[in-house]
């Protein structure tokens, strides 16, 4: 069952369970997930950085591990919790266990907790930071560690997850007994600004007709217009987004130049770029089911999200933007487009894997904008 651990949060609440994973100690701020499944992609999304992440749902594990659900190079969660860790998984596509994938990984975990729990008091009290320890059983002195956790506003995640050296994508969309195959001949060139991007965005982009470059975070904007992209997109990652002011700088440095389409951290940095404010949420958005209006449409749809920070409207409203999306479950907003520019962004995943799917078409909503701009031709004509 593994060795004794503890949870200690920095307000000096205490989980005692089992230890599974790694063993050791973790620090990290401490966040619940309401999705069912997907906590591969959970575990390798690198917008985790500098978090532990608590799963609602009480069964994790139960189809294991395969090696085509990855969303980045390596897993970038600081501690995974769960209720209950499935030691005998059963799927077809599984290759090992998740305790065993963990323990190959480096990533300490806690179960046998109550996670209804910790999940109540996160969001009664709001994220914090914590500690899992098999080694530290002193609660009082792991609380006092928790509470001088530096925590993530003003710090750069980013820099931690992002790559070092460009690099050409050519991967499409999954397909049963295919896996995942040659995208189809591209009609626009796209920049990606890797602050952690997920590859699910990727071999969308590349589904709708997009030749990608991916560039790590600290490109500057001059770098970027040298190679003449149709349009520009900015990535989802982790932390506070003014803790990257040099992301929002380039950015601030393409307005106006190209067209640009941001997900999730790319949002955050576009509003910052054209002047408005961002605030740390409660609790954060993060899960499998949150659902969203589109106010250009009127639809509503259910979204995947992951995210700690959200954009002021009001604040970005002067600088020509306008909200096109909003949260309803507590009202904050969830995208905005320019009035005259070509730039729109959302705050949730519309590349969900494994889902859901009710937001695909905002990728085509992406290259119908650069055909706007460019007319319809092949990448780098």
């Amino acid at each position: 069952m593994g060795l004794k651990a503890f949870l200690v949060l920095a307000d000096g609440t205490v989980f005692e369970g089992r230890g599974f994973g790694a063993e050791g100690e973790t620090i990290g701020e401490v966040v619940f997930n309401t999705s069912m499944t997907g906590y591969q992609e959970i575990l390798t999304d690198p917008s985790y950085r500098g978090q532990i992440v608590c799963m609602t749902y009480p069964l994790i594990g139960n189809y294991g591990i395969n090696a085509e659900d990855v969303e980045s190079r390596r897993p970038w969660v600081n501690g995974f919790i769960v209720k209950e860790a499935c030691p005998f998984p059963s799927n077809w596509r599984g290759r090992v266990r998740l305790e065993d994938y963990m323990r190959a990984q480096a990533i300490v975990g806690i179960q046998g907790i109550d996670t209804r729990a910790l999940t109540r008091h996160l969001r009664d009290h709001g994220a914090q930071e914590g500690i899992i320890s098999t080694e530290d059983l002193d609660p009082e002195r792991l609380a006092a560690r928790a509470r001088a956790l530096p925590g993530l506003v003003g710090r750069d995640l980013v820099s931690e997850v992002t790559v070092a050296e460009p690099y050409a994508w050519n991967e499409a969309c999954w397909e049963l007994g295919r896996g995942y195959p040659s995208p189809p001949a591209p009609r626009f060139s796209v920049i990606a600004y890797d602050s952690g991007i997920k590859q699910n965005i990727l071999r969308q982009l590349a589904s709708v007709g997009c030749a990608v470059e991916v560039v790590p975070a600290r490109t500057p904007a001059a770098a970027i217009l040298e190679r003449k992209p149709d349009g520009v997109f900015l990535a989802n990652g982790p932390g506070d987004p003014e803790g990257v002011p040099y992301l929002v700088e380039s950015v601030r440095g393409l307005i106006g130049r190209a067209p640009v389409f941001g997900i999730c951290l790319g949002n955050q940095i576009l509003g910052l770029a054209l002047g408005g404010a961002t605030y740390k949420l409660p609790f954060g958005h993060h899960g499998a089911n949150h659902p969203v209006r589109d106010l250009l449409s009127g639809r509503v749809e259910i979204t995947s999200q992951n995210h700690g920070f959200a954009v002021d409207p009001k604040s970005v409203a002067r600088f020509g933007l306008e909200e096109t999306h909003v949260n309803l479950n507590d009202g904050t907003s969830e995208g905005m487009r320019h009035r005259d520019l070509p730039i729109f962004s959302v705050q949730y995943h519309p590349e969900a894997s494994p889902g859901p799917h009710d937001a695909h078409y905002l990728f085509h909503r992406f290259t119908e904008m650069l055909e706007r701009t460019h007319g319809p031709r092949a990448a780098g004509s």
